[in-house]
């Protein structure tokens, strides 16, 4: 059985994005406004995710834009309590990612025991940001100083918004992150949040790798396309085609979950393996 049966049901997972508010210390956090709000709108957003049968959820902190490698301790310790507060309501498997910092990902996960995470962990990158260099060695060492040893980390394979500082081959890279590093799973994403996954690359990352290592379409699924991208993946992460009007910085359309699901439950009535 993959670990993605046993954890979610199902073996390509529809894992919904819920985008946290802004938080203390972020430029677009409004002074003055109370933790309680922000934990609200999380609760209404995780309710209509889950109502609309998502299969699990990651709470990330999406509008702490720009996103920092070393973020203020203050984000991950809210992010630790609006988890804590919406904690007994939580019906899936979640997972947590605080942008863009590994370290405080990890930290966040063992505090919350989070079934899984997602980021950026391994390779050199630059971008609006400079540049980023992972330490993957070190926080997989802290990955096992925690005793996390359940916890599934999902890759970013290619970043969403800066690129490789040198050019990639993304097949080979896979290859590669999986004898040094044995990752649960890698996200193939677009050029940013929203933006359609090449499925090309979907595909040759796959192959590649022999299906050693599951694939998942991060970026840009949609209702009209997820039929096609879990024909050639083994799962997505969606955030954007949940909202209303499928625009990035709204709250979450139960609607436009509903309908979502639905597309992939005609999917798996067609696929039994799925």
């Amino acid at each position: 059985m993959s670990w993605r049966k046993e954890m979610f049901g199902v073996n390509k997972p529809i894992i919904a994005l819920l985008h946290l508010g802004a938080l203390p210390s972020d430029p677009k956090f409004k002074r003055g406004t109370p933790i309680k709000q922000v934990i609200d709108e999380a609760r209404k957003d995780l309710h209509a995710l889950q109502d609309g049968g998502v299969d699990g959820v990651l709470f990330s902190n999406e509008f702490s834009m720009p996103y920092q490698s070393n973020v203020e301790m203050v984000v991950p310790i809210t992010m630790g309590r609006i988890i804590g507060e919406l904690r007994s309501e939580i019906k899936v498997p979640f997972g947590v990612e605080c942008e863009a910092d590994p370290m405080a990902t990890i930290d966040l996960a063992a505090a919350v025991e989070a079934n899984f995470t997602r980021g950026t962990y391994t390779g050199g990158y630059v971008g609006d940001g400079g540049i980023v260099d992972t330490d993957i060695a070190t926080l997989l060492r802290r990955k096992w100083s925690l005793g996390l040893d359940n916890l599934r980390m999902l890759y970013f394979l290619n970043n969403e918004s800066d690129e490789y500082l040198v050019p990639a081959n993304l097949p080979a890279q896979a290859q590669a992150i999986i004898f040094n590093c044995e990752p649960d799973a890698f996200c193939i994403s677009g050029a940013n949040a929203g933006i359609e996954a090449n499925s090309d690359w979907i595909t040759q990352v796959r192959d590649a790798i022999d299906r050693q290592v599951p694939v998942f379409a991060n970026t840009g699924c949609r209702a009209e396309n997820i039929k096609e991208k879990l024909a050639i993946s083994d799962g997505a992460c969606v955030g954007t085609a949940f909202k209303i009007e499928g625009k990035f910085k709204n709250h979450v359309d139960p609607a436009r979950v509903k309908e979502f699901m639905e597309k992939v439950r005609e999917y798996r009535a067609e696929n039994k393996d799925a």
